[in-house]
C-alpha cells in the first residue's frame, strides 16, 4: 500500500528527482527528430513496396487460376 505523503513534500521530491535528469541539448533533440522522420519515411517506402508486390503476386495467382 502506498505511504501517505504530504503533497508539498511529494512535489519537493519530484523537483529534486527532475533536477537529476540529464536533458538532451537542442542539437541532440533536432538530430533525433530528423532521424525519426527519415526512419518513418524509409519504413513507409518499404511497406508501400511490399504491399504493391504482394498485391501484384495475388493478382497474378488469382488471374492464373481463372
Amino acid at each position: 500500500m502506498a505511504s501517505k505523503t504530504n503533497p508539498i513534500a511529494f512535489l519537493q521530491q519530484v523537483r529534486s528527482e527532475t533536477a537529476k535528469v540529464t536533458w538532451p541539448s537542442r542539437r541532440e533533440t533536432m538530430i533525433s527528430t530528423v532521424m525519426v522522420f527519415v526512419m518513418v519515411f524509409l519504413a513507409a517506402v518499404f511497406f508501400f513496396a511490399a504491399d504493391q508486390l504482394i498485391g501484384w503476386l495475388i493478382g497474378l495467382v488469382l488471374s492464373a487460376s481463372v
